[in-house]
């Protein structure tokens, strides 16, 4: 398994994307629209395939029936809320996890189009916060090797109140790294732009 994506999500796409060009010195990249959710986003490579996804409404669409993803509808600013793995069988990745005791959920089927017109298809599982969901990108081409504004990665945190119960589920994912110990659940990242580093 590898770092495909972390999901910063916000209430005001337009100014987290501005927040972070002042503290990184980076401008996201748009990235598109996902027609039905309400939401669009902008992008910062961090190095090989892995990027920072800004995420938020997208007020050029109709409300959605449901509330759009990540909990955006109740966000009163930007949190790191998600991330992703990469996985090359992603139904094959389920059935592993599921015998070892976690359920990542069924791979479900998305796409979006980028502004150069181009479609992206790719196959994921349901966001379940400290528990990177599972991505397969198929035969489409990694968002992160269309030259996106780069960042580095320094360090991504996970905190939990029972580290054990969470590395646990890590594994079966097949993550393994240190949980730290936490009064709350958490996710956080440094990253280093041209202005130094910056915690998200």
């Amino acid at each position: 398994m590898s770092l495909d994506h972390l999901v910063y999500a916000t209430p005001d796409l337009p100014a987290t994307v501005a927040d972070l060009e002042g503290s990184l010195g980076v401008r996201a990249a748009p990235g598109g629209r996902h027609p039905g959710f309400g939401t669009r986003n902008h992008l910062i490579g961090l190095g090989g395939r892995s990027y920072l996804e800004i995420i938020g409404p997208d007020p050029e669409q109709d409300p959605p029936p449901d509330p759009r993803p990540f909990g955006i509808d109740e966000l009163t600013g930007a949190a790191l809320v998600s991330w992703a793995v990469a996985v090359e069988d992603i139904d094959a990745a389920v059935a592993r996890a599921r015998a070892q005791g976690y359920d990542p959920g069924d791979a479900r089927d998305m796409s979006r189009h980028t502004p150069a017109g181009d479609l992206l298809s790719w196959r994921l599982t349901r966001p379940q916060g400290l528990v990177p969901f599972l991505i397969d990108w198929g035969a489409t081409r990694h968002p992160a090797e269309s030259g996106l504004p780069a960042a580095g990665l320094v360090s991504l945190t996970i905190g939990h109140p029972d580290p054990g119960a969470l590395t646990k589920d890590l594994a079966a994912v097949g993550v393994f790294t240190d949980v730290v110990p936490s009064p709350r659940p958490h996710l956080t990242a440094v990253l280093s732009g041209r202005h130094g580093e910056v915690t998200i």
